[in-house]
């Protein structure tokens, strides 16, 4: 989201491998042919592009794509399945060793790979131009200072570091690995020029794949999907709390109208900070003292983060800490008996063996755990002060509040800042580490890569030159008949009526912060709430906090508060403003009593288009409309010349996920559904659990006949009460959150989902479908030729850097204030309405502006903005620090094959299901 999205009580917030093309299965594993009397489903393929736009204003752009030239060639591209394996057979496991392991192989076993080059992706998978002499071939190499912590075998004890007899014969660091490299398929070249005409298949896509895979092998030392980033002390951002963020580049190679091009932009990732462990923690958990560290949250921080160890020089995988200290943790240590070489066991500590078998003195680490850094069932000992984290270390876990906001403020550039990044990043694509020297050949070729010459790839060195449109700003309309039209994508509200009100009635304030000055703040936003021609009598009551309970549980405080209010007023209240909430405040509001709320943490200093903002979101909770699009009720209007002559229904549809680290919280789905047509301005949303990580929606369909009949059964009820019993003739779907990959499952399976759904209601009914996916996780940005500024809201880019056959355009509806504009790209994947180009970019573009939490046109249409919003808001009602206890008692949740029970989301209560509350 762009920070000019966010409301006043908000707070900020490798690909899989696609099939082999001619893979090799034993005969077995061939799966059985569909009976021929069930024939399949003819399968829907994303749209073809219905022509171009031609309406709005043209102008000269630059997008961060370069243009790449490919010659053609007849030869393949053999992929290999890479197996790595210890002289014990156990699989490498450990992340980085494989990259270590092929610059190894290729020095050591050149002329016997046929003097080949290859391209290797870090994983399972390793590309070469041409054949290797075998199918199956087998090679032994020995890493120095691979520091795996893994043991060659012959140990029979447990012991801090592997001591036994066997494993000093050969130096601890050095290991022996075996690489097996299996044929797996052979892509043709020429299915790179299938990619640039849009001629998709298994064949382009996997050969596109090569292509990034090449580009990237010989980037930073750090590799993470499509990014790369330099161990470059002038890229590092400190984020606090032990906390660094890496700035590189995102490469990725793309079909498009003009050709293949190569999208370059600079990107950021989260990576722990370097150096002692404990220093780390300290940061981290923001104390002085060892004795002040939580270790239980500690040991959560650092499982699978490598250490290196300062008294052997070798790195380690954390696995976990112990429970006792190092003083008391014991472990079974192997010694000589004698000069006959018998040996027996002693228990000792690890304190204990660190000073006397190793010399080795320990100033603090008695009265702290161990790093464990072995295996499950063989440990490996370490005390913390020994150990040091290694530099370049993702850290994938929740970022806080103000280390999000750090690195919104850090990492954010200009357009003119950025376009100077850019043209500086072919030093970073060379195949060098030095930085000085990189510089020294900063006016390199990228075509020098030998993989790259090879497959016949030359890359130009400039930005492609593109053209754009600027589509005109939609008038709006506000009360007392007041229309006009907004100004770069923004408009103002002071000294204006909404243009349906609400009543805020029957209403209190609580207030859980020590500091606000509640009385005051609701004299400001009475005075606001007249002067927009909102009806708002004074409220019952504010109630504070009492200061005995503000340390307490969350729950009880929410619960004391409530005990307040009953207490101190004459009945429920029907709206409640609540300043500084615990967390579980809305759903005690929404779910369980009914009643509609406004959360603010307010500014030091709250001026009047804050009180604004903050006044849209409460009528529009209340069922007030502020603005809408000019015409927008009857008669039809002629900015919406299909959508508001025929009964149309607007679907928006998100998943959200957990955050990072959270990989068992369930997914949440959202549908919201635009109602009282021929409104497009007002939304309901529906909300389900699903498994985790399950992008797919699950529950948009349930033929059960029950209360839950899903998602979509729920919104079409909605809109046919709210709009005088009409059943819709068009339903227009908007998706969030999708990547190409998925692009056929959203029109084979959710849309099929959706028809179901309908059909179940009537089963004469034949509405008519369009599915937009709507993608902000992208990585194309335009500049303006000769201005430092962002490029003008409502900007439209429908050429040349698009697919080459697909309908999918840019839009930039917003203004971006901060930073460099993202654009959203929409891919029309199905379209039965028969929209025009113009006519659906128009209309991308309207709904841009008819969201009633702001007074700016904003980056992504409103209906995608409210679903993500609602699965937000309602997904905090789950407690998630409870959930194995919901989930293993709670029989109603959806299930994945092998997975357990998800959570089933509680009801919002009658009085607010059809609100827009997630406003």
């Amino acid at each position: 989201m762009d920070p000019s999205d966010r409301g006043p009580d908000e707070l900020p917030p490798p690909p899989p491998l696609p099939p082999d093309v001619v893979p090799i299965k034993a005969e077995e594993d061939v799966a059985e042919e569909p009976p021929p009397n069930k024939p399949s489903k003819p399968k829907r393929l994303p749209m073809a592009r219905p022509g171009l736009g031609k309406r709005g204003h043209t102008i000269q752009l630059l997008a961060n794509h370069y243009k790449v030239s490919f010659k053609g060639s007849e030869e393949f591209f053999y992929h290999y399945h890479v197996n790595l394996k210890y002289e014990d057979d156990q699989p490498v496991v450990e992340k980085g060793i494989g990259r270590k392991v092929q610059d190894k192989l290729l020095q050591m076993y050149h002329s016997d790979l046929a003097n080949k080059d290859f391209a290797y992706d870090g994983e399972k998978s390793l590309f070469t131009i041409g054949a290797l002499p075998q199918v199956h071939n087998e090679f032994t190499v020995v890493l120095e200072d691979i520091g795996s912590g893994k043991s060659s075998g012959g140990n029979s004890g447990n012991s801090p570091e592997g001591s036994d007899t066997k494993r000093v014969r050969r130096p601890y660091q050095s290991k022996i690995i075996k690489v097996e490299l299996s044929f797996a398929a052979k892509i043709p070249m020429a299915a790179i020029a299938q990619a640039i005409r849009g001629e998709e298949s298994e064949n382009s896509l996997e050969a596109i794949r090569v292509l990034d895979i090449i580009l990237r092998q010989h980037f930073a030392k750090q590799y993470s999907a499509n990014h790369f980033f330099h161990n470059n002390p002038k890229s590092f951002i400190d984020l606090g709390g032990g906390l660094l963020g890496c700035q590189g580049f995102h490469s990725s190679f793309r079909g498009a109208q003009s050709g293949l091009s190569l999208n370059i932009d600079v990107s950021t990732t989260m990576i722990v900070k370097p150096g002692p462990v404990v220093d780390f923690l300290l940061a981290n958990q923001m104390v002085r003292r060892t004795d002040e560290i939580n270790w239980p949250k500690a040991k959560r921080t650092l499982k699978s983060l490598r250490i290196k160890t300062t008294h052997t020089n070798s790195e380690f995988k954390i696995i976990g800490l112990t429970e006792k200290n190092c003083n008391k943790q014991t472990f079974p240590l192997r010694r000589r008996n004698g000069d006959n070489g018998d040996t027996d066991t002693v228990e000792i500590t690890v304190y204990d063996y660190f000073i006397q078998n190793r010399g080795i003195e320990l100033r603090y680490s008695g009265n702290l755990p161990c790093i464990n850094a072995g295996r499950p069932n063989r440990p490996t000992y370490f005390p913390v002060e020994l150990c040091t984290l290694v530099p370049l270390q993702r850290y994938t876990k929740a970022l806080s509040t103000l280390q999000r906001s750090s690195l919104v403020e850090k990492s954010r550039q200009k357009p003119h800042q950025r376009m100077s990044t850019l043209d500086d990043v072919s030093y970073h694509l060379l195949p060098s580490s030095s930085y000085a020297k990189c510089m020294a050949l900063k006016r390199s070729n990228y075509d020098s890569d030998p993989m790259l010459k090879a497959c016949g790839i030359s890359i130009a060195r400039n930005l492609t030159q593109i053209e754009g449109r600027i589509l005109q700003a939609p008038k709006l309309k506000a009360g007392d008949g007041e229309e006009f039209i907004p100004q770069k994508g923004r408009w103002t509200l002071a000294r204006k009526k909404l243009i349906r009100t609400g009543s805020v009635m029957r209403w209190a304030v609580v207030n859980f912060s020590a500091r606000c000055d509640a009385r005051g703040l609701v004299r400001e936003l009475t005075r606001i709430a007249i002067a927009m021609g909102i009806k708002i009598e004074d409220p019952h009551d504010v109630i504070e906090e009492s200061p005995s309970v503000r340390r307490a549980p969350t729950l009880r405080r929410v619960d004391e508060m409530f005990a307040q209010l009953k207490s101190k007023l004459p009945g429920q209240p029907k709206f409640l403003l609540c300043l500084l909430p615990a967390s579980p405040w809305k759903r005690k509001c929404l779910a369980e009593v009914g009643i509609f709320t406004q959360c603010l943490a307010p500014p030091p200093r709250v001026n009047d288009q804050y009180l604004i903002n903050v006044l849209l979101k409460i009528n529009a909770k209340l069922d007030g409309l502020n603005t809408l699009l000019q015409g927008e009720l009857p008669p039809a209007p002629a900015v919406l010349p299909i959508v508001g002559k025929v009964p149309t229904i607007i679907l928006g549809m998100d998943v959200s996920h957990g955050q990072p680290g959270q990989s068992d919280r369930p997914s949440i789905a959202a549908v919201v559904n635009s109602r009282e047509w021929p409104l497009i301005s007002k939304y309901r949303a529906t909300v389900h659990t699903q498994s985790p990580k399950l992008e797919t929606m699950s529950s948009l369909f349930k033929p059960r006949g029950t209360e839950d009949d899903g998602l979509i059964w729920e919104s079409l009820i909605d809109f046919y009460t709210s709009s005088e019993n009409r059943k819709p003739d068009q339903v227009i779907i908007f998706r969030d959150g999708v990547s190409e990959s998925q692009f056929t499952d959203v029109i084979n399976i959710e849309l099929e989902q959706i028809i179901q759904a309908c059909k179940f209601l009537d089963e004469k009914w034949e509405p008519k479908f369009t599915v937009i996916v709507a993608q902000k996780n992208h990585h194309t940005r335009f500049f303006q030729t000769g201005c430092p500024d962002n490029v003008s809201p409502g900007t439209v880019v429908d050429k040349e850097v698009c697919h080459p056959k697909n309908f999918d355009f840019y839009m930039c509806a917003h203004a971006g204030m901060i930073g460099t504009s993202r654009p959203t790209h929409y891919h029309v994947l199905h379209d039965e309405i028969g929209f025009t180009a113009d006519e659906l970019q128009e209309f991308v573009h309207s709904l841009s502006y008819v969201y009633q939490r702001s007074t700016t046109a904003i980056s992504v249409v409103a209906p995608i903005m409210y679903a993500h919003l609602a699965a937000a808001q309602v997904g905090t009602f789950v407690r998630f620090e409870d959930m194995s206890d919901v989930s293993s008692s709670q029989g109603g949740g959806h299930t994945s094959a092998g997975s357990i029970p998800v959570p089933e989301l509680p009801r919002l209560h009658k009085n607010v299901r059809s609100s827009m509350f997630f406003c």
